[in-house]
């Protein structure tokens, strides 16, 4: 029936800038079944806002200081779905058009909002899961390093920095981060992770560890003829036989 109340959304929007969070807080108030529960001006709030107020959609603006609309999306995009507010990124429209993310390309008028509040109704109503790993990974310019690692922990971002982790450990579905004593664990795969990683810096030893060079000691046999890299705290880890060849060929021995 068409004089039905569409299904109730919660939204939160960030944006740094407030006349676009004031754009889309105008158009939104127009929509029925629409609560406003957030306005975050930078990406740490709008995970923390995902965290404490669980909404249904972000607004979200790509281009942001401290966390861009990618990071937080690879922070939280399991938890929510994602409309993107861009001025123009050519990676992100890629993106956008190979996973079928919705977004609104700055200026936009109501008409476009409504239209992506309704992709995203249908979405949930699908129980659809966002893609949030895939379409970060695919909006990452080809290439590109990563500079540093952030992990959600409830509603804290943890901003580690890449050379200061010493190895990733793959866990399941997840990979450990050791840095500097502590285990930061994050919800991705080894190899997604290791394809972004400086191959120059960070070797895969082992099926389920790669390795940060500046922290290998020596390689050494066990008792059982295995090979073990030792790290320069005293540290173990197994490395298999690809793993060996691998780390001979960067060390160039």
């Amino acid at each position: 029936m068409s004089d039905l109340l569409p299904v109730p959304l919660r939204v939160a929007i960030v944006d740094d800038e407030p006349l676009a969070r004031a754009v889309v807080r105008e158009y939104l108030t127009a929509e029925p079944g629409v609560e406003i529960v957030a306005e975050c001006e930078n990406g740490f709030d709008a995970v923390k806002a995902v965290a404490e107020l669980h909404p249904d959609l972000l607004f979200l603006d790509v281009q942001m200081p401290k966390l861009n609309g990618f990071e937080v999306l690879e922070l939280v995009g399991r938890d929510v779905a994602v409309v993107f507010t861009t001025a123009y990124d050519e990676y992100a429209l890629k993106a956008f058009d190979v996973h079928a993310v919705d977004y609104l390309l700055k200026p936009f008028g109501p008409e476009r909002l409504n239209a992506a509040l309704r992709r995203a109704r249908d979405r949930l109503a699908r129980r659809e899961p966002p893609p949030g790993q895939e379409l970060a990974a695919a909006a990452r310019p080809p290439g590109s390093i990563t500079r540093r690692v952030l992990v959600r922990d409830g509603s804290r971002v943890h901003v580690i920095p890449i050379d200061k982790i010493e190895y990733v450990q793959a866990q399941d579905d997840y990979v450990s981060f050791r840095s500097e004593g502590k285990d930061y664990l994050k919800d991705q795969t080894l190899g997604q992770l290791e394809a972004t990683l400086d191959a120059t810096k960070f070797v895969r030893i082992h099926r389920s560890y790669v390795l940060n060079l500046s922290w290998l000691a020596r390689v050494e046999l066990d008792a059982r003829e295995n090979r073990i890299a030792v790290l320069n705290d005293g540290r173990k880890l197994p490395v298999s036989r690809s793993g060996y060849q691998r780390l001979t060929e960067r060390l160039g021995n």
